[in-house]
């Protein structure tokens, strides 16, 4: 969460006009848990039922042959005169044959969430848009921005023209994600590109308003970006793909109204209810997150035992022979065992090497008249007479 207290507003010229408070909201738990859960059941809201139709794969006339006939129980066409006849039907295993559990328009297509939850929700992904890290971890290009949440005065909710538009992310250096979006569409993998979803792309910066005033024709044809009301702010666009850190650009009029939608930490909400009651922000599970001062704090340490004296920790069993440390506690001789193959392979090795040297040379015949070679002859063949 951010601990800011004051954030700047600044003007369409690029400099600092004033500071304001910054909204309780932003001081909501993270829970990245009950994001994903909202926002997998309410993504599918927007679904349209479908099935294929219940008589397809069923219309020839097709009957089983039975038994006896020494091919499969499969329902057959019936007729003759024309390659089809005879062939099989009606299965799922069969050319032109149904599909297996043939698709329902019935299916459960919507999910319920309960109100809290999708509140709770909301809470944190504007919490969460207001930390850079998060931010920049879902990949949006914030690094030449002066400050996040980026809070811009009012008199931009008076801008009609997309060329204005584009020329106010760029002096605030917000037009570097949409950059990003405009290099990243691709043709879409898949069927989806014969049913109008032919391109896919990121996600730009979020652009939220209080007032209508021509903003919505100024930024809506710019590649990536959204914009949505502060009155009626959406999961789906908080949390693309119920990952936490849009990136959002705020009018001030929306940044102030925040603490009258959703409330402070310590006063409701005076717009919204819940059950007859003013909705209150979520509230922190942990006042002290200090994890390390609670544990040695006077009040734990008292109820904990005492730690158990002469007690040796339990070491980790090694492998011997893939570990040399433990190899060598086991047999002190493996070391110098180890060294003497080694100088044992260096001697094979030069031997070897010179071998092929005298090799290349041509000197490596031996010399029939050599008395040595004719001593050692003889010595071998009295040997194998003796034995």
């Amino acid at each position: 969460m951010a601990a800011r207290p004051l954030i700047s507003v600044y003007s369409a010229e690029g400099e600092v006009s004033k500071s304001v408070k910054l909204p309780g909201v932003f001081q909501a738990p993270i829970r990245p848990d009950v994001v994903h859960f909202v926002h997998t059941n309410v993504s599918k809201n927007k679904r349209q039922p479908y099935c294929v139709n219940k008589y397809a794969g069923k219309m020839p006339s097709a009957a089983s042959w039975g038994t006896g006939r020494a091919v499969s129980r499969i329902p057959r066409v019936q007729g003759g005169g024309t390659h089809r006849s005879g062939q099989g039907a009606f299965g799922n295993m069969c050319r032109g044959g149904r599909m297996f559990s043939p698709t329902k328009q019935w299916r459960r297509w919507h999910r319920k969430v309960n109100l809290t939850q999708r509140r709770y929700a909301v809470a944190s992904g504007l919490a969460a848009s207001a930390v850079p890290a998060l931010v920049m971890a879902r990949g949006h290009r914030i690094e030449q921005l002066n400050e996040v949440p980026l809070v811009l005065a009012n008199s931009v909710e008076k801008l009609s023209k997309t060329r204005d538009a584009v020329a106010l992310l760029k002096k605030f250096g917000a037009y570097d994600d949409v950059e990003k979006v405009i290099s990243s569409k691709t043709l879409r993998a898949g069927k989806g590109k014969m049913r109008n979803r032919r391109f896919v792309q990121r996600r730009g910066p979020l652009v939220v308003y209080d007032t209508d005033n021509g903003i919505t024709r100024a930024f809506r044809n710019i590649p990536g970006v959204e914009l949505a009301n502060v009155n009626s702010l959406n999961l789906l666009q908080l949390a693309p793909g119920g990952h936490l850190g849009r990136f959002c650009v705020w009018t001030q009029g929306a940044f102030e109204k925040l603490d009258t939608v959703f409330g402070t930490m310590t006063r409701p909400s005076s717009t919204r209810k819940h059950n007859g009651t003013p909705a209150r922000l979520p509230q922190m599970q942990m006042k002290n997150s200090d994890l390390s001062r609670i544990i040695n704090s006077d009040e734990v340490q008292s109820v904990l035992n005492a730690p158990k004296q002469g007690q040796k920790p339990r070491g980790l069993k090694c492998n011997p022979l893939k570990n040399a440390k433990a190899m060598e506690l086991v047999n002190p001789y493996a070391a110098v065992k180890k060294e003497l193959e080694a100088k044992k392979q260096k001697v094979a090795e030069k031997a070897k090497k010179d071998l092929t040297a005298l090799k290349k040379a041509g000197k490596n015949k031996p010399d029939k008249k050599d008395p040595k070679r004719a001593a050692l002859k003889k010595s071998f063949y009295n040997s194998m007479i003796a034995d």
